[in-house]
């Protein structure tokens, strides 16, 4: 079983920056992908952003050029930097993990971003 913690989010007026941080723990494998989901009030799921342990990264259309997924793989903590955000940005934001030779995922609490003047 994989725990992640995640932090960073908070209130933040449109055109500012968030940086999200989710730190993995217990059973992390590799091969695996690490990212981030968000969820709005009366809206499903949607990935945002995902990248791999080997880096490779994949993104949202809707947050190309504004958000930047990273990882520390010693730390087993991935980051996403949040910019030029909206309040269509405004969402749950829930870090995931998924390993694999195994197929397990493991989702965290989620951390509310709310953009709005």
């Amino acid at each position: 079983q994989v725990q992640l913690v995640e932090s960073g989010g908070g209130l933040v007026q449109p055109g500012g920056s968030l940086r999200l941080s989710c730190a993995a723990s217990g059973s992390i494998f590799s091969p695996n992908v690490m990212g981030w989901y968000r969820q709005a009030p009366g809206k499903e799921r949607e990935l945002v952003a995902a990248i791999t342990s080997y880096g490779s990264t994949n993104y949202a259309d809707s947050v190309k050029g504004r958000f930047t997924i990273s990882r520390d793989n010693a730390k087993n903590t991935v980051y996403l930097q949040v910019n030029s955000l909206k309040p269509e940005d405004t969402a749950v934001y829930y870090c995931y993990h998924h390993a694999f030779d195994t197929g397990r995922q493991s989702w965290g609490q989620g951390t509310q971003v709310t953009v709005s003047s």
